[in-house]
């Protein structure tokens, strides 16, 4: 059987990491990606993939990536069932993430002809 998922994409927001209940840790973040075909409109739609990733995985997303990083991964889709808090079962598509690389260089702000002094105020004259 294989089982393997590739992505690269967007983070829609920063990952959230948090530890089980055994002191493991795990990050969750959604990666938006574009698909490769344009809709009747000419826009391409974006996919919203809920991702997770465990222990020391989890814990270099956490640190490295925020909204908008940009991020490869690989990994395995995994199908998992729960029920809600109105006792309503529910299931769920996720990438268990394995492996997670930086896909672009980190932004850069826009340069506006200011020193950083002068950009807060602090005027030399």
């Amino acid at each position: 059987m294989l089982n393997v998922v590739s992505l690269m994409g967007r983070l829609t927001k920063a990952p959230e990491l948090r530890q089980t209940t055994t002191n493991i840790p795990v990050a969750s973040f959604t990666v938006a990606v574009d698909r490769d075909f344009t809709g009747k409109d000419g826009e391409r739609e974006t996919d919203f993939v809920p991702c997770v990733a465990w222990k020391r995985t989890g814990e270099f997303v956490a640190k490295h990536f925020d909204k908008g990083s940009l991020i490869a991964l690989t990994g395995r889709l995994q199908i998992r069932s729960y029920t809600d808090k109105s006792g309503e079962k529910r299931s769920i598509a996720e990438v268990i993430a394995d492996t997670v690389y930086f896909a672009g260089s980190k932004e850069k702000k826009p340069d506006t002809g200011f020193t950083e002094m002068e950009a807060d105020g602090n005027l030399p004259f």
